[in-house]
């Protein structure tokens, strides 16, 4: 059976605010497995969901840049906050972005591209990494078209023209006015940085997670010894809520949460003039799903100084 350490009972703590003792037991009964041990709690009903992002620890930028119907978003990672407020690297950042919105979403496409004034933009960032001492990398970028309308956009926490910490592209088709469809693009784009949905709607959900989340609600409602006609109510229930929370266009619009995101996006053909589908969007906040590594800086001076 795999050790079950502090770090783990700690993650799992984080990830599903159980209390330490029932986290331990999890890991134990799962001999490790994280994601076993999350379903277990929540089976337990001493769980929330899983978090959907997972703790932000990388450093570097987000970028965005668009024209008309096409957006762009790419994430360029460094190793400190420092290297990110540097003009130099946010040029990088800007400028990678505008690449990208030439040559498309692939990493490497965009790597082995030209650059403006010169080379390719990985050597660009070689040159950057050359200069500053501090490693960067070209983490990923993805893009959204629309053969009619427009891509907005939003940047939280920006620190300048198209750089932030979260960036959000969001697609609206439609043959409307290009203004108004705009000012409704960007509140939805605001409303995706703030909710994070995972999917625009159920259809668009992995199936595996989906029956996940079935099985988790199967089994909770089974613990309280239901019967199976009642389960299965119960369970149909509680994916109509898990797909509000997650899916786009079944959250509660921030800007007004009586309606929904589709039934906003729906009464917006009133003043773009003609109907609007929300054909997708795409999220990135800098550095979610990596984890970067934590020292003792006191730790690190003892070891130094022979302590």
């Amino acid at each position: 059976m795999a050790e079950i350490t502090a770090s783990m009972v700690k993650e799992l703590r984080e990830k599903t605010d159980a209390g330490m003792m029932d986290c331990k037991s999890a890991l134990n009964e799962t001999g490790g497995d994280m994601e076993a041990a999350i379903d277990l709690l929540r089976k337990k009903g001493l769980a929330k969901a899983a978090k959907k992002a997972g703790r932000v620890a990388a450093e570097g930028l987000v970028g965005i840049a668009s024209a008309g119907p096409k957006a762009v978003v790419v994430e360029l990672n460094s190793e400190t906050d420092f290297v990110a407020r540097n003009d130099a690297f946010q040029a990088l950042v800007r400028n990678t972005a505008i690449v990208a919105l030439k040559v498309g979403s692939d990493v490497e496409t965009i790597k082995s591209a030209s650059y403006p004034g010169g080379g390719t933009v990985q050597e660009a960032i070689a040159s950057l990494v050359a200069t500053i001492g501090e490693n960067m990398s070209l983490r990923r970028a993805a893009s959204l078209e629309v053969s009619s309308g427009v891509v907005s956009s939003y940047l939280h926490n920006a620190v300048g023209d198209g750089l932030g910490k979260i960036g959000v592209i969001v697609a609206l088709e439609s043959a409307g006015n290009a203004e108004a469809l705009a000012t409704i693009g960007k509140q939805v784009a605001m409303h995706v940085a703030a909710a994070n949905p995972v999917a625009l709607d159920s259809a668009s959900l992995d199936p595996a997670v989906i029956a996940r989340e079935r099985n988790v609600l199967a089994e909770k409602a089974r613990a309280t010894g239901k019967p199976d006609n009642v389960i299965e109510k119960i369970v149909e229930s509680g994916l109509k809520t898990f797909f509000k929370e997650v899916c786009l266009l079944d959250q509660p619009f921030i800007h007004d949460p009586g309606k929904t995101v589709l039934q906003a996006v729906n009464e917006a053909a009133k003043t773009v003039g003609a109907p609007v589908v929300l054909k997708g969007f795409v999220r990135y906040a800098l550095g979610e799903g990596i984890e970067k590594e934590t020292t003792d800086f006191a730790a690190e001076v003892a070891a130094a100084a022979g302590g």
